[in-house]
């Protein structure tokens, strides 16, 4: 029987690490993973990225978006194999979920590679309809050569990261706003080695574990060899009881989830340079040369990593209940240039201005 101090003890953890069964109500993967996704089908008038979001048709017979029949997992990539001229774009992928996710939901992103290379900027993401309303979840982001992935919130003004139990390195504002520090968000750097990369392909990927909950919202990551059974089994329920401590975390104590975030939609994308991998100073940072005319122009094999390799994205409710918003992918619809970026250098770690 446990102390009373030690009762004492648990009564003060933050409700973030309270253990919660999810079961799974959604599953994207094998020969029908991009059944439910739509694609932008659009230059990028968001991040002002040197890159055309192709269509479904074109993504489909360029295979720039299509299951791979050995391994029978998703890839989406970057145009590796074309020459581009100078003034043009380089054709890549964005696609978005055409349901969205309500509070009380996990997705769990099974992925064996991830973007990388100069001038290259992946995310998996998600957000609701009406950013910055109804907030934003980055679950993986970086770019260029940077070694570690990066986990960052948006939302509306008073949401903050605040008691935090993660193994992260807070590296910028606790401050979610995007009205705080030119819209950076509260962002996070999993110090793992094998995050993101290079490193991140050589240990055959991992799982990202993303908890959108009343009690706050954490994501976990865990390479290959370490993503504990109840994830690798693609078992129909699991408890967070079996994940640990998240890499990051904000709880509700410093952030009302229900208030700041709706449903959200979940999206991958890869641009290229645009207003954070392309900003001089940050570009600088891992790379050479300038980040349009030493790489989007030119030959594509500098893209020849500039690829996710997905095996799935499995999504979970708390106990069943059905959490899953059917519509049109709202996270499409945003009208050009909406949103100001910037790019801060923090020694070796960049914060990230806005998605």
């Amino acid at each position: 029987m446990p102390s009373p101090s030690s009762v004492a003890l648990l009564s003060l953890l933050p409700s973030a690490l309270a253990a919660t069964t999810y079961d799974m109500v959604k599953e994207y993967s094998g020969s029908t993973f991009f059944t439910g996704w739509s694609f932008y089908g659009n230059y990028d008038n968001l991040t002002n990225g040197d890159a055309i979001f192709v269509t479904a048709d074109v993504a489909s017979s360029s295979k720039l978006a299509y299951v791979d029949s050995t391994t029978n997992r998703a890839i989406i990539k970057v145009d590796n194999t074309s020459t581009v001229v100078y003034n043009n774009k380089r054709n890549t992928v964005r696609i978005a979920s055409e349901d969205s996710f309500e509070v009380g939901s996990v997705w769990i992103a099974d992925m064996y590679h991830v973007p990388y290379g100069c001038s290259v900027w992946p995310a998996f993401w998600s957000q609701a309809p009406d950013w910055p309303t109804g907030g934003e979840i980055d679950t993986f982001e970086h770019w260029n050569m940077e070694l570690h992935n990066q986990m960052t919130l948006h939302t509306d003004a008073g949401c903050n990261q605040v008691s935090p139990v993660q193994t992260s390195t807070i590296i910028n504002s606790t401050d979610c706003s995007y009205l705080d520090d030119s819209n950076a968000g509260c962002s996070v750097m999993d110090p793992a080695s094998a995050s993101y990369g290079a490193a991140f392909a050589a240990a055959q990927g991992g799982a990202f574990v993303t908890e959108f909950s009343e009690a706050g919202i954490s994501v976990w990551f865990f390479n290959r060899s370490s993503i504990p059974t109840s994830i690798s089994s693609n078992a129909s329920s699991f408890t967070t009881d079996d994940l640990g401590t998240p890499v990051a975390n904000w709880p509700t104590g410093g952030c009302t989830i229900d208030t700041y975030f709706k449903a959200q939609n979940l999206i991958f994308d890869i641009t290229l340079c645009g207003d954070a991998a392309g900003a001089t100073s940050v570009f600088a940072q891992t790379c050479d040369g300038t980040c349009y005319t030493d790489y989007v122009v030119g030959n594509g094999s500098v893209y020849d990593n500039a690829y996710f390799d997905v095996a799935s994205v499995r999504v979970y409710s708390v106990n069943g209940s059905n959490t899953v918003v059917s519509s049109t992918s709202a996270a499409l619809v945003f009208p050009p240039n909406v949103w100001a970026w910037g790019a801060a250098a923090l020694g070796s770690a960049v914060a990230l201005f806005v998605l």
